[in-house]
């Protein structure tokens, strides 16, 4: 069926405001995050499951969304996702203690992974003409670019104003516009019930990623339990090993792990995953060193990682309008070493000029806004159409699993390196070695403020930000020469496709 140009462009629109929610929600809590622990009594470990409950269960979800899209129609399955999600803001929004919060964290994913494969489907079944379906997908692929960079800032602009649960609260009005739209400007729903939905394989993939998750956590602790970390990897291997199988029996599988060997395609994924782990690493922990350290605002800290998505923004556009022209190398993995040199350029300069900071933080969205809109064209383009669902499912998992590590992986590791290197005062509380926030807490209970305290505490979590930011840009260095190779016959005059295996 052909859709006119100004209904293919408004469900455009739709779609990317769908997944801008998404991904707001993602990263609207890394400047909440120090309000949140204060309000609600969360540790330090609650305050990273309460960002990581979201990506943990949509990436575990996703790949059986996708499938469940292509056999109820991705239309449907988008309403029903945008539905669940506004459900889900509301009980967020009131919650009472972490535990509670953590729960309807959970809820949300499932609304998100819902929406999410359906977005991407609907723009590769509307838009047929490839050049305009690389630009609408590059248009999508900033919405997920400039949800993560709005994030911290309408945080920061909320929280001025209004208890916490206004940043959940925000999702309802958008929601409400975004169903009523879905149903006058979307296709008809075009359902496949020959394709088979396997709740166990994502039930599997669930398990495998929280066991990988509290493996990362624990083992970052200053005093980790043995027996859980066992287990978790346990959990994880047995999860994975068993989905894997599973998937190799299964006649309609969630993943058909013959997809891969197409290298543009897995270029686009670990474009994709490395992309996002940087971003959501890099806004995670800045947005915590300048309001423990430097005392900002989470309005001010907001603005100052939204830099990233001011290099984004404008790359990320100029991607999908020149990627016919000049191929994925140049694009995916100039755009990841881009990344590299700018989160060096960061780490260099955080403590001593914030013009440099911001140019570095601008360097790197530059960089990574010109892979991730390309990296979805190289996904959805080396797919056949009737794995649409299951194509836009991969690149879905690729973006949490990269955030979810980063926040498990860097979070731990900001914590971990922290309660390493303080040099407790004497005679202060060994509490003061869980987080800066405890620090922080410890140093204003006296009559007079500790300044020995704070000081020690934050230059141990300096050091910690410098070694996280050290393994960013490292990760990113991996990426491009990964991607580097795997795209070497993919430069300028080259096709986007390559063979596609069926």
């Amino acid at each position: 069926m052909t859709i006119s140009t100004k209904r293919r462009w408004l469900l455009l629109t739709v779609v990317s405001a769908g997944l801008l929610l998404i991904t707001l929600d993602n990263s609207i809590l890394y400047a909440a995050l120090p309000t949140l622990v204060q309000d609600l009594g969360a540790s330090s470990s609650e305050g990273l499951w309460i960002i990581n409950a979201y990506p943990v269960v949509m990436a575990g979800l996703l790949l059986g969304s996708g499938t469940l899209g292509d056999r109820v129609g991705h239309r449907r399955m988008f309403l029903i996702g945008l539905v669940v999600f506004g459900a889900a803001s509301l009980v967020a929004a009131f919650s009472t203690g972490p535990e509670a919060l953590i729960a309807a964290r959970a809820f949300l994913a499932v609304g998100a992974a819902a929406m999410m494969p359906a977005t991407l489907a609907l723009i590769r079944v509307t838009f047929e003409d490839e050049r305009e379906r690389n630009m609408a997908i590059a248009v999508w692929g900033t919405m997920a670019v400039v949800g993560s960079a709005l994030g911290p800032i309408i945080s920061g602009i909320l929280l001025q104003h209004f208890w916490w649960g206004s940043v959940f609260i925000i999702n309802i009005p958008v929601v409400l516009a975004a169903i009523v739209a879905t149903l006058y400007v979307a296709p008809p729903n075009d359902p496949d019930p020959s394709k088979r939905w396997d709740l166990i394989s994502s039930l599997l993939a669930l398990v495998a990623l929280v066991g990988l998750v509290i493996a990362i956590k624990e083992t970052a602790k200053t005093d980790p339990a043995p027996a859980l970390i066992a287990a978790a990897v346990l959990a994880a291997a047995i999860g994975g090993w068993t989905f894997a199988r599973r998937q190799r029996r299964l006649p309609y599988p969630l993943l058909d792990f013959a997809i891969f060997r197409n290298r543009a395609f897995l270029a686009g994924v670990l474009a994709a995953g490395f992309a996002l782990f940087a971003i959501a690493g890099i806004q995670l922990v800045t947005t915590q060193r300048f309001q423990l350290v430097e005392g900002f605002t989470p309005l001010r800290a907001g603005f100052l990682v939204a830099a990233v998505a001011v290099g984004a923004f404008p790359t990320a556009m100029l991607g999908g309008a020149v990627l016919h022209r000049v191929g994925l190398l140049p694009l995916i993995t100039g755009g990841l070493a881009l990344g590299a040199v700018g989160t060096g350029l960061v780490l260099m300069n955080f403590s001593t000029s914030t013009g440099l900071l911001v140019t570095g933080l601008i360097i790197t969205g530059s960089g990574l806004g010109a892979a991730m809109s390309v990296a979805s064209s190289a996904i959805m383009g080396n797919v056949p159409a009737r794995r649409a669902g299951m194509a836009s499912s991969v690149e879905e998992v690729s973006y949490e699993f990269g955030s979810l590590v980063a926040v498990a992986l860097l979070g731990s590791l900001l914590t971990a390196v922290y309660s390493a290197t303080i040099e407790l005062p004497t005679g202060v509380s060994e509490r003061a070695r869980d987080s800066l926030d405890s620090a922080l807490a410890l140093a204003g209970e006296g009559a007079e403020t500790n300044s020995a305290l704070i000081a020690a505490a934050s230059e141990a979590f300096d050091g910690a930000y410098l070694a996280v930011m050290i393994v960013v840009a490292a990760v990113l260095a991996v990426g491009a020469l990964a991607t580097g190779v795997l795209l070497r016959r993919h430069g300028p005059g080259s096709a986007l496709s390559g063979p596609v295996h069926h």
